[in-house]
């Protein structure tokens, strides 16, 4: 069998199981976030945190409740990487600077999961495990929770409550993500990762020394990192490493973990509102917008001329054997169009044009699928601004799902998508024209400043992929990509929950013969065209001296 076809077998693999668990999971995640009924383990966090789950929120009470939480798991996960030295199951790790402690901080409560560290040679087990995977957890339920606040604001009307963010937060976590994250874990041993609370230990003797490794709960951690979109290496390798990603199909697991929240959401979202067809047509779009990348990707990786390229079966540079190019791009671009930065391949090692594919998945706002309750709400903002061209098109007053799409709401929409570009393009600049940055970076020309552009966009897009061709662990690095994952993460969400709110005022505008239909394919097509053509618009020029110099180049 070809490397060709392997790929894409493995595509189709995909495919069928998630379109498989499509249904069914997403029925009930819409049961969770319905349900009135709470669970007494949930009734014992409320309790623990002194929490009404009863009472309604406002935007701005949800919001402060967001911001709020976030905040505090910032200060408790600094405060943990500070005392590492001196906790238990520490493996005689020291503490971490305060510079790293930040970003690693920042980074894992916005969901991002950056990291300018190696795990095994610098985080314990109680930072892993009581820190850095408890994180993992509850910033895939806030993403989550303001997926569904906003989701009721299309569905409520002349009220201003969008539910409860502590309930939407620990029915998140209970109800759906612990349940998937026990069996995946259970496959993930089952398949060779491991899961143990093992200290540093010698595993074997070469000629320049000594190779040791720690273990640590492995498995449990990389089902959370890939369910929950976040990203996170148990150890500096990420995906590649045998202990968290084993073998072809662990692989391809891990890929259907990414992807299969992101994807249900769209299930969940259309039973919230009352049509399934709308859940499809914002499925539709994120689908083929995946394939697409997906198919782009496999080919500029498989396309490589030369000797080389001919003997491996394409560009294998940076990639594991065990995956090959099909594997490897699969996971490439699931990971950049979500949120989850989690990598098995090298990514600074791409072809010219595939890191630019890599680039442009997360500069496309991560909404297809996009992260977990992000993408849904990214590609719901992105409906928003579609709904309004067409309205400009044809002279009426845009509408979606029975809502009037007037000046506040644009406005809204208009802020949210302009804020990761602002964060990206800033950085980079200021990056490029300072003369400290720009020692960190190991290439020069265009692929130098691709590395450094790939380091802001996977930071203000919460992804956290790195081209890792530059070296981030600098106060300078740190710091940025730390305000940039804290900006890029939660000021988005102050414009959604606004949105939401003024949604869910409204009173409900009855269907005419001049309504555009947004459960057709004409829609569907418009919101692919409006995605790309607004993306390409915002980064095109930066893309121009990156990615696409070197592709022409090479």
């Amino acid at each position: 069998m070809s490397p060709q076809t392997a790929g894409v077998l493995q595509l189709l693999a995909l495919i069928a199981a998630l379109a498989l668990v499509y249904r069914p999971l997403g029925d009930h995640m819409a049961r969770v976030y319905s349900s009135e009924r709470h669970y007494r383990p949930e009734k014992w966090v409320y309790r623990a945190i002194g929490a009404d789950p009863g009472t309604e929120m406002r935007w701005p009470a949800y919001l402060r409740g967001v911001l709020a939480f976030s905040a505090a798991g910032v200060l408790f996960l600094y405060g943990l990487q500070r005392l590492q030295g001196v906790l238990p199951g520490s493996l005689g790790f020291s503490s971490i600077d305060p510079d790293q402690a930040f970003n690693t901080a920042a980074s894992f409560v916005a969901n991002t999961n950056w990291q300018s560290y190696a795990g095994e040679q610098a985080m314990g087990h109680v930072v892993q495990t009581g820190g850095l995977a408890v994180q993992n957890f509850v910033s895939a339920a806030v993403g989550m929770a303001v997926a569904v606040a906003l989701v009721r604001g299309f569905a409520r009307s002349r009220t201003g409550e969008l539910g409860n963010f502590w309930a939407d937060l620990v029915r998140g976590v209970f109800r759906i993500l612990l349940p998937l994250s026990v069996i995946g874990a259970i496959v993930l041993v089952a398949c060779g990762a491991i899961q143990n609370f093992s200290g540093i230990h010698e595993v074997g003797r070469f000629a320049g020394g000594t190779q040791q490794w720690n273990g640590g709960a492995v498995a449990s951690q990389e089902v959370i990192k890939e369910l929950g979109t976040n990203g996170g290496g148990y150890f500096n390798a990420n995906s590649a490493h045998p202990f968290e990603n084993p073998t072809p199909f662990s692989n391809l697991f891990e890929i259907f973990l990414v992807l299969v929240i992101p994807f249900a959401l769209t299930r969940t979202f259309g039973r919230m509102v009352g049509s399934i067809r709308q859940g499809h047509a914002i499925l539709a779009t994120m689908a083929v917008i995946w394939i697409g990348f997906t198919a782009l990707m496999m080919w500029t990786e498989f396309a490589g001329n030369g000797p080389a390229f001919e003997i491996a079966g394409g560009a294998m540079e940076g990639k594991e054997t065990r995956f090959g190019v099909g594997g490897s791009s699969l996971f490439a671009v699931a990971t950049t169009l979500t949120s989850t930065g989690a990598v098995n391949s090298f990514h600074s090692s791409y072809t010219g044009f595939g890191g630019g594919i890599a680039m442009l998945g997360m500069q496309l706002g991560e909404i297809a699928p996009g992260g977990v309750g992000s993408g849904l709400y990214g590609m719901l903002i992105m409906a928003v601004i579609a709904v309004f061209i067409a309205g400009l098109m044809v002279g009426r007053t845009p509408e979606y799902l029975g809502k009037k799409i007037g000046t506040r709401e644009i406005k809204f929409a208009a802020c949210y998508i302009l804020v990761t570009p602002a964060l990206v393009l800033c950085f980079t600049a200021a990056a490029m024209a300072l003369p400290t940055p720009a020692n960190s970076m190991t290439n020069t020309g265009a692929h130098g400043f691709s590395e450094i552009l790939y380091a802001y966009t996977s930071g203000a897009n919460n992804n956290g992929s790195a081209f890792a061709g530059l070296n981030a662990d600098t106060p300078w690095f740190n710091t940025t990509i730390g305000i940039a994952m804290l900006l890029g993460r939660f000021l988005p969400m102050v414009f959604v929950l606004a949105l939401a709110g003024s949604l869910a005022e409204q009173r409900p505008v009855p269907e005419t013969a001049g309504t555009l239909r947004t459960d057709k394919p004409l829609y569907a097509g418009l919101l692919v065209g409006t995605i790309l053509i607004v993306t390409g618009l915002t980064y095109f020029p930066a893309l121009a001296l990156g990615p696409l110099a070197e592709g022409l180049a090479s």
